[in-house]
């Protein structure tokens, strides 16, 4: 029996201009950004509720509170990378997700990061609700590397 692919979200970004240093790479601190939309994408498309209405109408949010980026290869201005993401670890208020930024082939960006479901008027840790834990169950990947 031949092993099935990880499940995982996978979307695409666009390196512009400004991402750029003057060195003509994407400079690091830009990573972050991308890493968020890529958060922000996975809510909207996989989860099925925009990040936007979650903090904004339901008052839930899910800070980042450990991170861990490998920059493995530059990208440059122009590049449109994807960003294949997959969930690591499920807590009862935490989720571990696992990132990798590739250009084509090549890996250039690998990330652990690990968010906490908190209340946004009080930063208090609130259970991951059933329907969204099921969605991210859908992406587990216990072996993230």
């Amino acid at each position: 029996m031949t092993p099935t692919a990880p499940r995982s979200f996978v979307t695409q970004l666009s390196v512009r201009f400004g991402d750029v240093d003057p060195a003509g790479i994407v400079y690091f601190p830009k990573i972050y950004d991308y890493l968020h939309e890529a958060f922000e994408d996975l809510w909207d498309v996989h989860v099925g509720r925009r990040y936007y209405y979650l903090v904004g109408r339901d008052k839930l949010g899910f800070p980042l509170v450990h991170s861990e980026v490998d920059f493995k290869h530059p990208l440059h201005f122009g590049d449109r990378p994807t960003v294949r993401v997959t969930c690591f670890k499920i807590g009862r208020s935490s989720i571990g997700l696992c990132y990798k930024i590739m250009l084509d082939d090549i890996l250039c960006v690998f990330a652990k990061m690990t968010v906490v479901c908190v209340d946004i008027d009080t930063l208090e840790t609130r259970p991951i609700p059933p329907d969204y834990r099921e969605r991210f169950e859908a992406i587990l990947e216990e072996d993230c590397a």
